[in-house]
């Protein structure tokens, strides 16, 4: 689990009610219009916007915020280092014993493709459509949030003139001004708190999983070829090395 998505939206949350708490009552906050207005004109724009099968997509996406694998980079290169003397010693068909090894799905096609012996510029158009394909379903998933962080308060607003309309439409009746004027100031609060504090902030937690990921997949892409050349495992190290800051840079050969 991601501390810091967790902590995160529990602080920010946490801090927003303790001061409407410390500030009178959570319960002068809570208005049943406004939640509709805002959640329900927010979910009903998105599903607009993009087609049902994305919106539902999309919760698989978000759990990347909260769940993800960390990937060790020099552990990834470490093993490629492994596969890369493996092969040059027994020849790329002993690379076949190391697939239950291989927990990575990417990985394995890759490997596997190579020990098929084909050609590594048919292997980089395989395994580059591949990464395409994540490249855009991880950025469908931070851009269905993004749009819902934007609808959020522009339904805000549409509640606010919601509420307004009701207030000067009974002007005359003291008693009903109260209530239109909380739906018009809730509705805008509603949606600058879940925009700000929820939505935006995913789908920008999002955009870095998908980053980390593709750098991940890029450095394999780059791992698998040369051992599809042949290449020697010191120059792959070298390679690999490329894609990590050089503080992290350990080579198994010294």
């Amino acid at each position: 689990m991601d501390l810091a998505t967790v902590a995160g939206i529990v602080s920010a949350f946490g801090l927003v009610l303790a001061a409407i708490v410390m500030g009178g009552g959570l319960e002068s906050f809570i208005d049943v219009p406004s939640m509709l207005i805002v959640i329900g004109g927010t979910i009903g724009a998105t599903l607009i916007n993009f087609p049902l099968k994305s919106v539902l997509g999309v919760v698989k996406v978000v759990r990347n915020a909260f769940f993800s694998k960390v990937t060790s980079v020099p552990e990834v290169i470490g093993r490629f280092v492994d596969y890369a003397t493996k092969a040059r010693r027994e020849g790329i068909l002993a690379l076949e014993s190391t697939m239950t090894e291989v927990d990575d799905q990417f990985l394995a096609k890759g490997l596997q493709l190579t020990i098929d012996g084909l050609e590594p510029k048919s292997i980089e158009e395989i395994l580059e459509t591949e990464i395409d394909y994540i490249r855009t379903r991880h950025t469908l998933g931070a851009e269905v949030m993004a749009t819902m962080g934007t609808f959020a308060p522009a339904l805000g607003m549409i509640g606010t003139l919601i509420g307004l309309v009701q207030m000067l439409q009974n002007m005359s009746d003291p008693s009903k001004i109260g209530p239109a004027m909380a739906v018009a100031l809730l509705t805008t609060f509603y949606g600058a708190v879940m925009a700000n504090i929820l939505f935006n902030p995913l789908a920008g937690k999002l955009r870095n999983r998908s980053k980390e990921e593709l750098l991940i997949k890029e450095l394999m892409l780059n791992g698998i070829l040369a051992i599809a050349r042949g290449d020697n495992p010191r120059i792959i190290e070298q390679k690999l090395h490329s894609f990590i800051p050089p503080d992290l840079r350990k080579s198994v050969f010294q």
